[in-house]
């Protein structure tokens, strides 16, 4: 027979294998099936193995069309790969960003990259690492594929997250040992396990090859009982482990070796034993323990390389090159053999990914009744935070899926209303800490897992809420950032990633500087930009709900909310907080109005209001008109073309207009100030018409006994502020 039509680019074709035309004869998955019937049948060993070395060709064939990418990691994983697909577990996604190829190559493969033009391997390779293809590290957008993978520490927790929405699902979740460093991943599926005992639909598949990108991975010297140990040390009861070595008949040296080597007779064996080990790791994950798969075989097995030098393509690694091409070679199939391996994982898992993967339709929300709002009355103090908290609580109560995020502590944060409501999840019982074992409060010690299953959650389509320190969120932020780039690529619409920072740096004081670190917010200014992150600075009790719900409205886009945990004065009606929050500012004091020389503040933060205001009554009592301008929605204040709006799903261009934004700053003076770094301020310095200017804000950290004390080591006092307007008054120049 002739290659089937999406081969057309494939460079080598190989001869049968031994037994093919009994083996191969028809595709083990039957039109209407979904999986193989029975991981013992040696038809369905034959063909994994068919469609692991396929995985590898397609993989090592697109690297080398660019001499670019990365295909040893993955080809070490493949008869794991393709023992999953076979199985029917094709929800599958991955800790390591630089198995992207392999991944691409198994939608390839089974068909779901038609949906974005890519019909055969010319099509792939032309696509391959160029803008709107196959990008260098996964992506959601891609058809078929569940989520985003570039920095390492991450995939677990879309794993989980997706475990935790669809019970009676398998999450399979590859993670390289180079990897295994990395923030968390073993640590926050043992807390992940200890909070939801019984979701244990998840399955880590980590890939045991012996190196990382550069050299040997720092697991490399653990024997296989020092491994099976690490993995029931955190909370795994059933690991199952299958390594290479065991059926070598080649005489490799080392611990680690390269199974394609093998003789075609071990090389079934060592299939037969992957197929079997990930069927028995799946049942046992799907039956209720805290199961890992675990395969052993060297890195760059089967592609042009071993170890660490198969990293990765140089430029000089191109398709024409010997040792890439005599690589294709060995890994050849015959033309017959590619629409086996098409039928057989087009049909594994109901069809193809792009069809049948959780993460191609939209989760149904839980419909939301009318939030409850407390107005408080301008000129009264409230807690911006607890005010937030009530709000949230009803989130939660609405919502069962709901899930609030937080490592440092709610009640710490002035946020115990949401504790009492929805209960801190932990299998321990205690009223008087709100501990109940089914409760909405996810609280692991680590930013990074509390980012990790809030972010998972909202990109798999359910609503969360990620509350931090802002000192720490640090350590937490790179998946939201990862997270919130995957949903500006996303083809379906999905909550927004909502953040709510608490205790900034000035009400910090005591605790000195290790918790005053607000510089994360010149990250979040940065974010503006890329088209789908806002940073909310609500001033008061009234605004934060109005951030909130605007925030809870939201799809596809990532939204930060910055407040304090004191109680401060409501300069805002509701009303005009929704105002404010919709169009990015709002005007929250105005005196003498229409008199003397014109002075604006522009502010972003809450508690900062404070000395700003004192610094407004002193220059109002010199005969100047102030204005104290509320920054509450910053990215709204930008002029369209400063932000990639337009290249997002789900765009916003809504931006204030030039009249509107005039009308709120124009003066003979502005001052931007900050309770934090600059860069928040930056769309209102961009447009500013003001002839003068400055700005104040967070300098760095110190210990005090106060807020204003803080605030006065940096310089943020209403005396300094008053000066320095005077300096640039046009009648006090030279």
């Amino acid at each position: 027979m002739s290659a089937p039509a999406f081969c057309k680019g494939i460079l080598s074709f190989g001869q049968p294998w031994p037994q093919f035309d009994s083996m191969a004869a028809s595709p083990v998955i039957g039109e209407g099936q979904s999986a193989i019937a029975d991981s013992q049948d040696p038809r369905a060993v034959y063909q994994t193995l068919l469609a692991a070395d396929a995985l590898r060709y397609v993989t090592l064939q697109v690297t080398g069309s660019k001499g670019s990418g990365h295909p040893g990691g993955f080809a070490s994983s493949a008869e794991a790969h393709a023992s999953l697909m076979m199985l029917g577990h094709t929800n599958i996604v991955t800790e390591v960003g630089h198995h992207a190829p392999g991944f691409y190559s198994a939608m390839f493969l089974d068909g779901s990259l038609t949906e974005m033009g890519i019909h055969n391997m010319d099509d792939m390779m032309t696509r391959f690492r160029e803008r709107h293809g196959l990008l260098g590290h996964l992506s959601g957008a891609i058809p078929g594929l569940l989520a985003p993978a570039g920095p390492l520490g991450q995939g677990q927790h879309f794993a989980m997250a997706g475990a935790l929405l669809h019970p009676g699902k398998l999450f399979p979740v590859t993670i390289g040992d180079g990897g295994m460093g990395e923030p968390y991943v073993l640590n926050s599926m043992m807390h992940f396990h200890t909070a939801y005992p019984e979701i244990t639909n998840f399955l880590p598949v980590l890939v045991w090859n012996g190196y990382s990108q550069e050299h040997h991975s720092m697991v490399s010297l653990f024997d296989n009982q020092a491994m099976v140990d690490y993995w029931r040390g955190h909370g795994f009861e059933d690991v199952i482990l299958v390594d290479a070595k065991e059926f070598d008949d080649a005489g490799q040296s080392g611990a680690y070796v390269d199974s394609t080597l093998f003789s075609h007779g071990q090389r079934l064996k060592f299939t037969a034993a992957v197929l079997a080990g990930v069927d028995h790791a799946a049942r046992s994950a799907l039956g209720g323990k805290l199961t890992a798969f675990i395969i052993k075989q060297l890195k760059g097995a089967g592609v042009h390389a071993s170890g660490a030098k198969s990293h990765n393509l140089y430029p000089k690694d191109t398709l024409d090159q010997p040792h890439i091409y005599e690589s294709l070679q060995k890994r050849a199939l015959p033309e017959q053999a590619w629409a086996i391996v098409r039928d057989n994982l087009s049909r594994a898992g109901g069809g193809p990914a792009c069809q049948t993967a959780v993460t191609e339709q939209e989760l149904a929300l839980t419909p939301l009744p009318a939030l409850e709002w407390q107005n408080f009355n301008v000129g009264d103090k409230a807690v911006p935070a607890t005010a937030m908290g009530a709000m949230v609580a009803q989130v939660g109560l609405a919502d069962r899926r709901f899930v609030v995020t937080n490592a440092d502590g709610n009640e710490a944060s002035a946020m115990k209303n949401i504790n009492d409501a929805l209960k801190i999840r932990h299998p321990t019982p205690d009223p008087l800490y709100n501990q109940e074992p089914g409760g909405q409060v996810y609280e692991p010690l680590n930013e990074d897992a509390c980012a990790g299953l809030a972010a998972g959650l909202a990109l798999f389509g359910s609503r969360s809420l990620w509350l931090s320190y802002e000192s720490f969120a640090i350590n937490g932020w790179p998946i939201i950032q990862t997270v919130t780039q995957a949903m500006a690529e996303l083809r379906r619409r999905t909550p927004a990633v909502v953040c709510m920072f608490t205790a900034g740096a000035l009400e910090q004081g005591r605790n000195g500087w290790t918790h005053q670190r607000p510089e994360i917010e010149n990250f979040f200014g940065a974010m503006m930009r890329n088209g789908n992150v806002y940073l909310l600075f609500p001033p008061d009790a009234n605004a934060i709900q109005a951030a909130y719900a605007h925030a809870l409205d939201s799809v596809n886009k990532g939204m930060v909310i910055v407040a304090s945990k004191s109680p401060l004065p409501v300069y805002m009606t509701p009303d005009q907080a929704r105002t404010a929050v919709r169009t990015g500012a709002g005007v929250v004091h105005a005196g003498n109005d229409g008199q003397g020389r014109r002075i604006v503040f522009a502010v972003t933060g809450d508690m900062v209001l404070l000395p700003v205001m004192q610094a407004a009554h002193q220059l109002e009592s010199e005969g100047h008109a102030v204005r104290v301008v509320s920054v509450v929605n910053p990215r709204k204040l930008y002029r369209a073309g400063d932000v990639a709006w337009d290249s997002v799903a789900q765009p916003d261009g809504e931006f204030m207009s030039d009249s509107d934004f005039n009308a709120l700053f124009d003066g003979d003076v502005l001052i931007g100030v900050s309770g934090g770094p600059s860069a928040p301020l930056e769309p209102v310095l961009l447009r500013t018409r003001a002839p003068r200017r400055d700005v104040f804000c967070w300098k760095r950290g110190e210990t005090t006994a106060s807020a204003d004390e803080l605030m006065a080591f940096n310089g943020l006092t209403a005396d300094a502020m008053a000066a320095r307007v005077r300096q640039l008054l046009p009648e006090q120049q030279s």
